[in-house]
């Protein structure tokens, strides 16, 4: 049964438990993922900080800000002025996990660098997808209480745009952490048993963009299937 307008509990809800349960189970491997590789230290006695400045010099990046920012796992790099933000959990720990973390963040400024086109194409899209992510959903729902058939379609256009975003980010996620891995095999900075660590990290974290993708697909179809419930 479907309940008025499309939203609150209706059966359409169910397609969405897969993509719900995945990503608890994201979330949750991702902080006992982190949390077991934070309490090993690597062996060669570098912070991850120093890391992250060692990697971005062979690519000329050396003048490249690094700061610091509270939170966990609020590790970030900003296109827009292009400067690497770790952690208060990884800046300055010597830890296989923050080390991985780190070189992570240093892909993305590599990727920017070098023009790398995911991340060109998200980095242009940001501005229209914040706009369609905001105005989607009550478009759609004020189609379906009009009964108006355009603006519903254009609700489900616009959530389009960001389920865009989501399918983009993969690639830009998955290539700036095979990048660390290779630099941090490369430059020997750690040893094939802690990279195998950093590994499970990064692939812990992968799991967090899936989920969302599929939730985002999920809840595309979800607004097809209401849509075309009240058009029999």
């Amino acid at each position: 049964m479907f309940y008025p307008y499309g939203f609150g509990m209706d059966s359409t809800m169910l397609l969405l438990i897969p993509a719900v349960l995945l990503s608890m189970w994201a979330q949750a491997r991702v902080q006992s993922t982190f949390g077991q590789y934070s309490q090993v230290a690597a062996r060669g006695g570098v912070t991850a900080d120093a890391v992250a400045q060692m990697l971005l010099a062979r690519f000329g990046l050396g003048a490249m800000p690094i700061n610091r920012v509270q939170g966990s796992l609020t590790d970030h790099y900003d296109p827009r002025n292009r400067t690497l933000n770790l952690s208060e959990t990884v800046y300055g720990s010597r830890s296989i996990a923050s080390i991985g973390v780190a070189a992570h963040e240093v892909g993305h400024a590599i990727q920017h660098s070098q023009a790398y086109g995911p991340l060109m194409l998200r980095n242009s899209i940001v501005p229209a997808v914040n706009i369609a992510s905001s105005a989607s959903m009550p478009l759609f729902i004020v189609g379906l209480m009009m009964g108006n058939r355009l603006l519903t379609n254009l609700g489900i256009l616009l959530f389009v745009g960001a389920l865009t975003f989501h399918l983009v980010t993969l690639p830009v996620e998955l290539d700036a952490s095979s990048r660390a891995l290779a630099l941090l095999e490369e430059t020997g900075t750690l040893a094939p048993d802690e990279l195998a660590g950093a590994k499970k990290v990064l692939s812990a974290a992968a799991w967090t963009y899936i989920a969302a993708a599929l939730m985002a697909i999920l809840q595309l179809v979800r607004l097809i299937m209401i849509r075309n419930s009240r058009e029999r």
